[in-house]
């Protein structure tokens, strides 16, 4: 094989940083989709996958629909929730096909020091993520599949703007030297890793109150039905992830003291994500001059208080459609902004250590 110049390297790499990029758009617009289908209750539009009654499409014209029904006569054909369950799934189809050709594309040109396990473990998790879809329509909406498809759709973006990332550095002409950071600067590297870690918590939380209609659990702010912490709340039936399978989920099964219990544990996550963010991008924001992380640090800033007020507004407005697509839409620019920045604080050299003082005390006696 013949060795392969800097500059075709850099140019195949621009071109697979466009198609991953656009694979980001897409995997954002499929998390889009995904909500809107829950919100409109179309989850089991089509009781059957990958198809549609046995059908490409949605049927429509009366005969399809009488054979259709013949099929499955325990759900009748409801058009109006089948197309919103098959856009879904029309689209999650292009993203797996665009995913799988990029790893492809990564495995042809791996000469051009492109990476190729991420694009791989990206292909391999898009067929799991399919997995999870079928099993959402044949396990009925199970809260505990629901819940791991939703967060498998996050878990997909964010490794989708992981390959982003990587593949753009790899297209740059010049490798600039990377700037140091301070030490006090270095030393929050942990803590963005906890409020990722939050932020991902904080997702889970709002999957499982999708996944099991708490949502609508309070209709009020700041108390939930006129009380600070409401009575008979419950926590052990609410995050009861032994749940059977078999009854029908749409709509959820649990109790309203459970879904009450949901929806408080979910309010109360947003409350200590945006108290620990604040506190840390504030810490990151006196660096801003010597880290150069401005733009990624009000970046989290902007996310995480869109995301508040839309989480806000969801209740104000009793779960508007657009806005309660857009609060999934926001948790989703919140995680990628959040990965941003740890990628951005990545780049950054980490601090020289400075020699131990015994050390210096040997070497002026050895050198004396």
């Amino acid at each position: 094989m013949t060795a392969m110049s800097p500059e075709q390297s850099r140019a195949i790499a621009k071109k697979l940083a466009f198609w991953a990029t656009l694979a980001c758009l897409l995997a954002v617009v499929v998390i889009m989709l995904g909500a809107w289908t829950r919100l409109v209750h179309a989850g089991l539009g089509c009781p059957d996958w990958p198809g549609c009654y046995g059908f490409l499409t949605v049927p429509q014209d009366e005969t399809r629909i009488a054979i259709a029904n013949a099929r499955f006569p325990e759900t009748p054909v409801d058009v109006s929730k089948g197309w919103p369950e098959m856009i879904h799934r029309y689209a999650a189809g292009t993203l797996g096909l665009l995913v799988f050709g990029l790893a492809i594309a990564s495995v042809r040109n791996r000469r051009a020091g492109l990476p190729v396990k991420l694009p791989l473990f990206i292909a391999g998790f898009i067929v799991l993520q399919a997995a999870f879809g079928m099993w959402t329509v044949t396990l009925k909406l199970w809260p505990q599949v629901v819940a791991l498809h939703l967060l498998g759709g996050f878990t997909t973006l964010s490794l989708l703007l992981l390959l982003t990332l990587r593949l753009r550095r790899r297209a740059r002409e010049s490798e600039a030297p990377r700037p140091a950071m301070a030490a006090s600067l270095a030393r929050l590297r942990p803590w963005l890793y906890g409020g990722l870690l939050l932020v991902i918590t904080q997702i889970a939380l709002g999957a499982w109150t999708a996944a099991n209609y708490a949502a609508v659990a309070c209709t009020d702010l700041p108390t939930c039905q006129g009380q600070w912490w409401p009575e008979g709340m419950d926590f052990q039936h609410g995050f009861d992830i032994t749940q059977h399978v078999g009854p029908n989920y749409l709509g959820g099964q649990l109790t309203s003291d459970g879904r009450v219990a949901i929806h408080v544990s979910h309010r109360l996550g947003a409350v200590l994500v945006l108290g620990y963010l604040a506190i840390l991008l504030g810490l990151l924001w006196r660096q801003r001059a010597q880290s150069g992380l401005d733009r990624a640090i009000a970046l989290v800033g902007g996310a995480l208080v869109l995301q508040f007020c839309l989480g806000l507004t969801n209740v104000w407005l009793h779960i508007p459609l657009i806005v309660a697509v857009a609060h999934n839409a926001m948790g989703a620019g919140l995680l990628l902004s959040m990965v941003h920045l740890i990628w951005r604080h990545h780049q950054l050299a980490l601090p020289a250590l400075s020699p131990a003082p015994h050390t210096t005390t040997i070497n002026r006696e050895v050198t004396a």
